[in-house]
């Protein structure tokens, strides 16, 4: 097997993106069954959204000083599981993209390493065949 040829990495961070799917999933029937889950978890974000949302709405729409109400908690539940599960898919998303830049930038920096070590060997051998005819030139 060839790791060159096959990226394992891109393999994995796909796997894991996938894997956070049924993850969310779980977040969402968690949220309908727990009501800590539900009260403090889920509620929260939910509300803090649906009121950022409506605000700008309103504003979109040029009512200036109406006052936003509350989502009913069955609602709010459902949204802030969503948004969680949302959230996570995404999370995974992007340290699945932070992992591969770093991946890429030790690789582009090896490859540097690799180079300037190329370039530091030849100037050493330039310098030392350059020496060696000076010395011939003298005999």
């Amino acid at each position: 097997m060839v790791a060159g040829a096959f990226p394992l990495a891109k393999l994995l961070s796909l796997g894991a993106r996938q894997l956070s799917r049924p993850l969310a999933a779980r977040i969402k029937a968690g949220a309908r069954a727990s009501p800590f889950f539900r009260s403090y978890i889920c509620l929260p974000p939910a509300q803090l959204y649906h009121w950022v949302e409506m605000r700008t709405k309103m504003r979109l729409l040029g009512f200036r000083g109406a006052a936003v109400k509350p989502l009913n908690e069955e609602a709010a539940a459902e949204l802030g599981a969503e948004l969680l599960g949302e959230a996570l898919v995404f999370g995974v998303g992007g340290l699945c993209l932070y992992l591969e830049y770093l991946r890429q930038a030790g690789q582009s920096r090896r490859r540097e390493e690799h180079l300037e070590q190329t370039l530091t060997d030849l100037r050493e051998g330039l310098e030392r065949l350059q020496r060696d005819l000076e010395e011939l030139r003298a005999q």
